[in-house]
């Protein structure tokens, strides 16, 4: 469940999923036998954090009703398996290739994406190329802090891992990051803790 749906919600958001269509306010409060009021209050909830918008008018002995509908982000607020299914990916990847050809692969996917972002990076210095790499680390989920004074080189240093169980069994998904970083502060690095071996956090020290 999303972070701050309540269940009520989720049943709301639930009920929405299977009629594509959409539902009227009654007809939500007749499904879950709770009154109308309180699912106004929750649709209001639900609309104004973009899990439902209002859909399709449907007339009712003349009279237009209002119906509601998922949003993307309500379609998107039930589990998913993205996970699972990498880790498909990355097995089937490993097998055909080899352990060694599959971090070739992940370095020229790493590069491949530093080229897409390289225009934020345009004419920026080595202190704000590194706030900047910060900013979409944490966008891309990262808990990311820059350490400035660790012997005597800025490092990086992020407290999860967003592809943590994924870097446990494949240990080739670390040279994603490892190649991006530098790509994208054009300069190299150490990895010098990494959290799916062990390490507190991941840290990648710049090197002189």
């Amino acid at each position: 469940m999303a972070e701050g749906i309540s269940s009520r919600q989720y049943q709301i958001l639930d009920l929405l999923l299977k009629i594509k269509a959409g539902l009227c306010i009654d007809e939500i409060a007749e499904k879950l036998e709770i009154s109308r009021n309180a699912v106004q209050q929750h649709i209001d909830k639900l609309e104004r954090d973009g899990y439902v918008k209002m859909g399709m008018l449907n007339k009712t002995a003349g009279r237009p009703v209002r119906v509601f509908v998922l949003t993307e982000a309500g379609i998107n607020s039930f589990p998913k398996q993205y996970a699972w299914f990498s880790e498909l990916i990355l097995s089937k990847l490993r097998q055909e290739m080899g352990p060694e050809a599959l971090q070739r692969y992940l370095r020229d996917l790493a590069d491949s994406l530093s080229q897409g972002l390289a225009p934020q990076f345009a004419g920026k210095q080595n202190k704000d190329r590194l706030a900047e790499l910060i900013r979409i680390m944490n966008e891309l989920g990262f808990q990311a802090r820059l350490n400035e004074a660790d012997g005597g080189q800025p490092s990086i240093e992020a407290f999860n891992c967003i592809y943590h169980d994924l870097a446990q069994k494949f240990e080739e998904v670390c040279e994603f990051d490892r190649t991006l970083i530098k790509a994208l502060l054009n300069r190299d690095i150490d990895h010098m803790e990494c959290m799916a071996k062990g390490g507190g956090v991941c840290k990648f020290r710049l090197k002189p």
